[in-house]
């Protein structure tokens, strides 16, 4: 197993600025997401991941998050495996709404 890097929301949050920021992708059930997630996240459920990694192929650096870090950081090494370029976001939604950062619902 490939180590997977892992940021910070604070991390995330500086990079979502940048030039080309990464790609925000919710690794958690399309309920969990409804209920509350990173503004412009696109989601797609772990289980759903590997048949969607043709597409993610392409978007560009990809940030990884669900609500603790446990699946975000199997999908960022899935992903990593699949030869994209990936992180996790330590602490996961939890940890974005714990500072106090909007999130999205629906």
């Amino acid at each position: 197993m490939a180590t997977v890097r892992e940021i910070t929301v604070d991390e995330l949050a500086a990079a979502r600025d940048d030039v080309a920021p990464p790609v925000v992708l919710d690794v958690r059930g399309r309920d969990e997401y409804a209920t509350g997630h990173v503004p412009g996240a696109l989601n797609i459920p772990l289980d759903e991941l590997p048949g969607h990694v043709g597409e993610l192929r392409h978007v560009g650096p990809i940030a990884a998050i669900c609500r603790s870090g446990r699946r975000s950081i199997e999908a960022a090494e899935a992903l990593g495996a699949a030869g994209i370029s990936a992180v996790s976001v330590a602490g996961g939604t939890s940890a974005w709404t714990a500072t106090g950062r909007p999130t999205h619902v629906g």
